[in-house]
């Protein structure tokens, strides 16, 4: 069987930090940044970045990091994980990407450094062809991995492409279930742009915005198959917009059960909600206001997980 958590992430220090304005067509929660305050987001941003790398290090967390060194546009490189992935039968996986800009971070060298570190041989498989297709699969924000029953959850959006997820299938090894959820935005009902951000799965609990659902028989159907195993934590709209829902389960390196989240995430749980994940892991938590407020992505974003067999 699979182990659903790993004790090491891949993490990219941010350089042109900023609201991503190709991205902002379909995630809801970036704000503007003026060109008067854009060095100081860069600053926050970058500050917020280093103390989250200091803190999960500090728990026990293997954080491999690298730097983005400015030499394409690419401000939402702090989000690693919606283009590169791995799993634990030594496969790298490179995602086709919605915006143009997203694309090019794929020249951040983290391949060369994953086989650098490896114990063994990679195997790269590369779905970028469906971007000339104009068909995305963002990763592990499209995706939430249930690695031990190796169930791939996908919430369908213009990022999220059910053609794509069955090649990823046919590749991974996994079943499928995918639906549509939505958020309000000025009293429109619109689709979530990646499904990290209404449902997480942990070893022992799983966490879900159903009322982002609308159709009664998907909700039910993904409800009752997280149900199988773990404790549901269901979230609301309102929570999810405070990314109750992008948080992840890691292992430090002595075994302990982490989950990790952002201060805005903590702070938009009920105590009765925070007292149920505390039964399944320590909470780690971490302020990136500034992240949040201009990249639209929380902590769980930030993380790419690395199943790999690493050199000792």
């Amino acid at each position: 069987m699979n182990d659903q958590s790993t004790n090491t992430v891949l993490m990219v220090r941010p350089f042109f930090f900023r609201m991503n304005e190709q991205t902002s067509v379909n995630n809801y929660y970036q704000s503007a940044v003026s060109l008067i305050k854009s060095e100081e987001v860069r600053g926050k941003a970058s500050d917020e970045f280093d103390r989250f790398v200091t803190l999960l290090t500090a728990n026990g967390v293997n954080v491999l990091t690298q730097n983005d060194l400015g030499l394409y546009d690419t401000p939402d490189s702090i989000f690693p994980n919606n283009w590169i992935s791995t799993d634990q039968k030594g496969r790298v996986i490179i995602y086709p990407m919605f915006a143009a800009n997203r694309r090019l971070e794929k020249h951040i060298p983290l391949i060369p450094m994953l086989k650098e570190l490896c114990q063994i041989g990679l195997e790269v498989v590369d779905l970028s062809y469906f971007e000339d297709e104009y068909k995305f699969l963002e990763g592990t924000g499209s995706l939430v991995l249930d690695h031990e029953n190796q169930i791939a959850y996908m919430s369908i959006s213009e990022r999220s492409n059910q053609e794509v997820l069955s090649q990823w299938a046919l590749v991974c090894g996994y079943r499928t279930i995918s639906f549509e959820s939505f958020q309000t935005v000025n009293n429109h009902r619109l689709p979530i742009y990646h499904t990290n951000v209404m449902m997480s799965i942990g070893s022992k609990w799983a966490v879900v915005c159903a009322e982002a659902i609308d159709n009664i028989s998907d909700r039910l159907m993904v409800l009752d198959q997280l149900s199988i195993g773990r404790q549901v934590i269901t979230i609301s709209e309102e929570q999810t917009s405070r990314f109750a829902g992008n948080i992840l389960e890691l292992k430090n390196k002595g075994g302990e059960t982490l989950i990790v989240m952002s201060k805005s995430a903590f702070e938009a749980y009920t105590n009765k909600q925070l007292d149920e994940l505390r039964s399944h892991g320590r909470l780690v938590v971490s302020d990136i206001e500034t992240i949040e407020k201009y990249g639209g992505g929380s902590a769980r974003c930030m993380l790419a997980e690395v199943f790999l067999t690493l050199k000792s």
